[in-house]
This record gives structure tokens, sequence and C-alpha cells, in this order.
């Protein structure tokens, strides 16, 4: 294997947060989006499930402790075996269940991944992820890994864009640097219009700037922007390209353009304040969050003040 490269984000403290949010004894719900897409919730971590002739493909794993339930949960989907897994970041809560879910599937032999016609069969399924996850789950040769070997992404892209063909279907992994982290994709389903956002869209808290890891308020609300532009409604902001947040309920345009537009004022309320030449405490007891905390301001573990102080890290810069 390459020589791999550094990990910066303090690991130790998302591997907290990652247990902390994920259910102990999940219960694995099954909900039909539209096309070849299904959504399983209750993981502490939305799954987007896509299944049809050629097999199953996922996106996100939740946790160790929640990989035999999902597997479960495929399989009332469908018998056919697991392809591909692809990880929409290198957060705990995406990943922890790679290794037990890879292990269980099988990779086709040759060409399914666009542009690569001398694919070759391996043991288990194969993960797909930007680069950056790769670099971040890994550590330098001589260096202890923060996650085991067997849960890295088999199949990694440097690019801001993989294609593939599956079941019927085209597939777009689309990376968005210094957003969440450095390592956000999300997966798009163009044949059955869904769109697997990862932690770029949650309906459950503020957007997380892990800033130690590379994410930034500005890259964030590009990324918004970005997705937005691929989705086209059946009437006004309603229907149309279904969304599958990383955590929350499921999704259409119109909640997304609240929380792009959240995003937005909040982060226009905090650069006005710095330009002001406002220290951080004054940011924060200028509360510019305060007409949105009902909705997003409840989780313990990523507060509002969090939040403030993630985006006023990344402006000041």
């Amino acid at each position: 294997m390459r020589a791999l490269l550094f990990v910066v984000a303090p690991l130790y403290a998302r591997a907290v947060f990652a247990q902390q949010t994920a259910p102990s004894d999940p219960e694995i719900h099954v909900l039909p989006v539209q096309g070849n897409v299904y959504m399983l919730a209750g993981a502490g971590t939305n799954i987007a499930v896509q299944a049809a002739q050629d097999g199953v493909l996922i996106v996100d794993t939740a946790t160790a402790l929640a990989a035999p339930k999902i597997l479960a949960a495929i399989k009332t989907i469908s018998n056919r075996p697991l392809r591909y897994i692809v990880n929409t970041s290198f957060d705990p809560d995406h990943t922890g269940g790679n290794d037990l879910l890879r292990k269980a599937g099988s990779t086709i032999a040759g060409g399914n991944v666009a542009g690569d016609l001398g694919a070759s069969a391996s043991e288990g399924a194969q993960i797909i992820a930007h680069d950056n996850v790769m670099r971040r789950m890994s550590a330098p040769t001589g260096k202890q890994a923060p996650t085991p070997s067997g849960a890295w992404p088999t199949d990694t892209f440097i690019e801001d864009e993989k294609k593939l063909w599956f079941d019927g279907e085209g597939i777009q992994i689309l990376h968005f640097p210094n957003a969440h982290t450095d390592t956000d994709s999300i997966v798009f389903f163009r044949r059955s219009d869904v769109i697997a956002t990862g932690d770029l869209f949650t309906t459950t808290d503020y957007p997380v700037i892990d800033v130690a890891a590379g994410g930034t308020i500005n890259g964030f609300i590009d990324a918004l922007n970005k997705i937005l532009d691929l989705v086209i409604t059946v009437y006004g902001q309603e229907g149309g390209t279904m969304l599958i947040p990383g955590h929350g309920r499921l999704c259409d345009a119109g909640d997304l353009i609240n929380y792009r537009e959240m995003a937005t004022i909040i982060r226009d309320r905090v650069q006005d304040m710095v330009n002001k030449g406002m220290t951080l405490e004054q940011v924060k007891a200028a509360k510019p969050t305060r007409d949105y905390d009902p909705l997003y301001g409840s989780n313990p573990r990523w507060t509002s003040d969090m939040f403030v102080e993630a985006v006023y890290k990344t402006l000041k810069k």
C-alpha cells in the first residue's frame, strides 16, 4: 500500500462524539425514497441504499455497533450482494461500520466504475471515498493509524468528481473541499433523482464546521449552493429531487433552501461583527443565532456557541 499522509483532526474527540450521538441499541427503519433508492434511519447517521439487479450500493455505514442491524435491514430490501460502499466523510459515525459491512459484500469484477475498464474482483465490497478520507483515516508509514486498515477506502479519487454506472443508473460522487471538513462528498443518484448529502446538510443541527479538519463556513455555504443547483422541483420548492441528509428526516428543495438561508444569514451577521473588530466573546454575547436556536440549537454536543465560534474562527482567518 502506498505511503499515507498525516491525520490532523482530534480523532479521539470525534470518536467520542460519534459514540454519544449513536444509539446504543439502534432500531433501523427502512424508508423507500424514489427510484431504486431507500433510506435507512435509526443508526444515528442516515444511510442511502441503492438496490437492483446488479447488487447493492450504500452511502455511509454509521457505527460498528449498528452494522449487524444495518446489514439485516439491507437484506429486507435486496438479497443481492453488497457491492459498493461510498463514504461521504471520514467521520467515525459515517465510517464506523466500514470493516464489518465490507466483509459482508463482494466486489464485481470488470468495469462498473466509469472509465475503469480494468477493475478486478477483490474480497469484500469496494469502499469508495475521496483521497482525503484515506489520508485522515490512515497514518504515515511507521505510525499508528486511528482506524483499522479494513475500514479504509479501497478506491479513492483526487479530483472533484467520480462517476459510476451501477444498477442501470448513473451515479455522481461530488467532492466539496473545506466545508464540514476537507473530506466531504455527496452522492447523486441521477435516474432515481436522489442526493445523499452526508453532513453537508442535516435537519437536526447547525452546520458542523470542523475547523481542525479543514472545515469553513464559506466552503459549507458554497457546498449548499452547489447541491441546490442539482435540485429540480416539481412545483415551487416541493417534490422532485429528494435529499437524504446526514442526520434527520427525508427532505426536498424547500428544506435545503431554508438551511442555506439560515447558514448564510448567520455567516453575514458574524462577518459584520468581525469587520467591526468584535472579539469572540462579544460575538457570542450578541447571540447571532438567537432566532434559529429553537430549530437547530438543541444538540448539547454541537451548541450554538460552538457553531458561532467555528464561524468566527474561519472568517477571522
